[in-house]
C-alpha cells in the first residue's frame, strides 16, 4: 500500500531531513510513526501527501509512483490519503454536519448524495446527536471526530492522522484512538503520526521510529522507544 524505497530529503542549507528511509506498509495495517521533534516525521508526511518531493529514492502509494507528482495529480492522491491534523481545520460558521457536507460539495457530489452520506459518517464517529451544533459549541474531541468524519466521505484507502490527539486530554485522546481503530477494522490503512508515548504503548501495533532523519526501528508489536 505505502512503500518508501531509500528515500532521502535534503534542503538547500544542507539540512538532512530524511536519510535513506525504507519501509513498506501493507493494506489494512495500523502503523504508528514516532520520533522526537526534528526526527523527520513532518517531512515524511509532506512527501506522502504530495506537498514535497524526495531528493532521492522512490515513494509508492497503491502501486502508484508519487515520487515526482505533477500538480494536477495531487488531488487524486489526496482522495486516496485522507489527512487529519491536531488543529481540526473546521469552518467555524458551519455546523459540524455542514463541515462534512462541504467536503462533498467540493468534490462535486449531488445534493442527494450529500444528504445521504454526511449523516452516515456522523453516525460512524458517534456525533449524530450533535451534528447541528457549531465547532465552538462542542469539545475538542468532538471537533476532531468531525474532522475524521469529513475525511471519511472520500472513502480513502489510507487515513493519515498527524498528531490527532495533540490538543486533547487523555480521555478524549483515547476516544479518538479507539475511533481510528474502528476505522482500521473496516479495512482502511491507518498511519498514526504521534509523540504520545502512552497512546503508542497501549496500542500494541506496529511502530516505525525515526531519529535524526533515519529509520532506527521497525517493530511489529512495538513501543515508543525514544
Amino acid at each position: 500500500m505505502i512503500k518508501f524505497k531509500a528515500v532521502s530529503k535534503l534542503y538547500n542549507d544542507n539540512v538532512v531531513a530524511l536519510d535513506n528511509v525504507s519501509f513498506y506498509i501493507k493494506s489494512g495495517e495500523f502503523v504508528s510513526l514516532v520520533g522526537q521533534s526534528g526526527a523527520g516525521k513532518t517531512t515524511l508526511v509532506k512527501m506522502l501527501i504530495g506537498e514535497e518531493n524526495p531528493s532521492e529514492g522512490r515513494i509508492e502509494v497503491g502501486g502508484w509512483d508519487i515520487t515526482r507528482l505533477r500538480g494536477s495529480e495531487v488531488p487524486h492522491l489526496r482522495r486516496q490519503i485522507a489527512t487529519i491534523f491536531q488543529d481540526y481545520k473546521l469552518l467555524p460558521k458551519k455546523t459540524l454536519l455542514e463541515n462534512v457536507e462541504f467536503a462533498l460539495q467540493v468534490c462535486g457530489k449531488s445534493m442527494k448524495k450529500i444528504k445521504l452520506v454526511a449523516p452516515q459518517v456522523m453516525r460512524i464517529v458517534g456525533l449524530e446527536s450533535k451534528m447541528h451544533r457549531y465547532p465552538h459549541e462542542v469539545s475538542g474531541g468532538e471537533r476532531q471526530r468531525t474532522a475524521i468524519a469529513r475525511s471519511l466521505v472520500y472513502q480513502p484507502k489510507i487515513l493519515l492522522a498527524d498528531e490527532p490527539t495533540g490538543n486533547l486530554d487523555s480521555i478524549n485522546a483515547k476516544e479518538i484512538v479507539d475511533l481510528l481503530l474502528k476505522i482500521n477494522s473496516f479495512g482502511t490503512t491507518v498511519v498514526l503520526v504521534t509523540h504520545n508515548r502512552d497512546v503508542v504503548n497501549k496500542l500494541r501495533k506496529r511502530v516505525l521510529t525515526l531519529h535524526e532523519g533515519r529509520l532506527v526501528s521497525d517493530q511489529a508489536v512495538g513501543k515508543y522507544i525514544i
